[in-house]
């Protein structure tokens, strides 16, 4: 239900996550229709607002959308929903659909003035990357106020008026990172395909679940084992577990193959060369979902290790091959 206040149209919601929700989650969670997430960017009140009632920003990705509403149970407020393109909050400030020009466009197209007597807006701290709160005010009149980082803390936060350090804290749980995995898992589905298949052809079941291994290794142990990884870059994370992963394969080939020839020591080279780049090369993809690396950070990492990433499936995919052809000419 619409109803319009001067010049401004305010959408009348509720704070109930109903299951129909639930299963947009769900799908979102799995990547289904990526791009479909997604709310109608503009105001909405929730409850029965007056014009002293606070307003929060958010972007129009359900998740988001609803984490917010959901958390906000009891409480009269607005919400000003901005285009990010369904993308959240946090991605979307990296990215700039969640910034400074798309908020203070958002003000002026719902006509907020008209609505609320004051002049604060209440942003969730993770949307801070994007937006120039100096500026904000300057071409709106809306002062920038950054909430807490959960939803969940945003009453407490209306009730003592400030964010609390532990409030102001990024955390990280492994409940937060398992949740990442489906998406993940979906995404590099058919690249696992496609290498066990490589696997198998050229090195049979052993090399085949190798690959599994190591596809396996990027997208849900390293999530899961992201804070107990040695070093500090993604890159050398993955690397490191990747390594670890393939030591088993490796000493599989050496202890089924005896006496140890240069032909079992080259297929061993395989498995060391392969599965590390592999496992590595997913893991860059939680850079972009997890709250530890920074944008340059990250570009940095990219260029430095990607190649070496290359180099070392490069130089083990050329064994392998040429190992294969041997094997499958009798030679060895």
């Amino acid at each position: 239900m619409e109803a319009s206040l001067a010049k401004s149209t305010v959408t009348e919601i509720d704070s109930e996550i109903t299951w129909k929700n639930r299963f947009d989650h769900f799908l979102a969670r799995w990547s289904w229709k990526r791009n479909e997430h997604l709310v109608e960017p503009g105001l909405y009140a929730l409850g029965k607002p007056t014009k002293e009632s606070p307003v929060f920003v958010t972007a129009n990705y359900t998740l988001s959308f609803d984490a917010l509403r959901s958390s906000l149970k009891g409480i009269d407020c607005y919400i000003l929903v901005l285009n990010t393109y369904g993308i959240n909050v946090w991605c979307a400030a990296g990215k700039g659909t969640f910034g400074t020009d798309e908020l203070v466009n958002r003000i002026a197209l719902t006509g907020l003035a008209n609505v609320v007597s004051h002049k604060k807006l209440i942003l969730p701290q993770l949307g801070a990357p994007g937006v120039n709160a100096f500026e904000v005010t300057k071409r709106s009149g809306f002062k920038v106020e950054y909430g807490p980082i959960r939803a969940a803390d945003i009453p407490e936060y209306l009730r003592t008026g400030k964010a609390t350090p532990e409030m102001r804290r990024v955390k990280f749980p492994v409940a937060d990172r398992i949740v990442l995995i489906p998406v993940e898992l979906v995404a590099s589905l058919i690249p696992a395909i496609l290498l066990t298949i490589a696997g198998f052809l050229t090195g049979g079941l052993v090399s085949a679940l190798a690959a599994v291994t190591a596809v396996l290794a990027g997208v849900v142990l390293f999530p899961v084992l992201l804070p107990y990884l040695p070093t500090k870059d993604y890159s050398t994370k993955g690397l490191f577990l990747g390594l670890v992963l393939a030591l088993p394969f490796a000493g599989y080939t050496y202890l089924s193959n005896s006496p140890a020839t240069v032909w079992t020591v080259l297929w061993m080279l395989t498995f060391l060369l392969i599965m590390p780049p592999i496992t590595a090369y997913l893991s860059l993809n939680f850079t972009g979902s997890t709250p530890y690396p920074s944008r340059t950070g990250v570009r940095k990492e990219i260029y430095r290790y990607i190649p070496v990433m290359a180099v070392m499936a490069g130089i083990g995919t050329l064994i392998q091959l040429t190992v294969a052809a041997l094997n499958f000419l009798k030679v060895i």
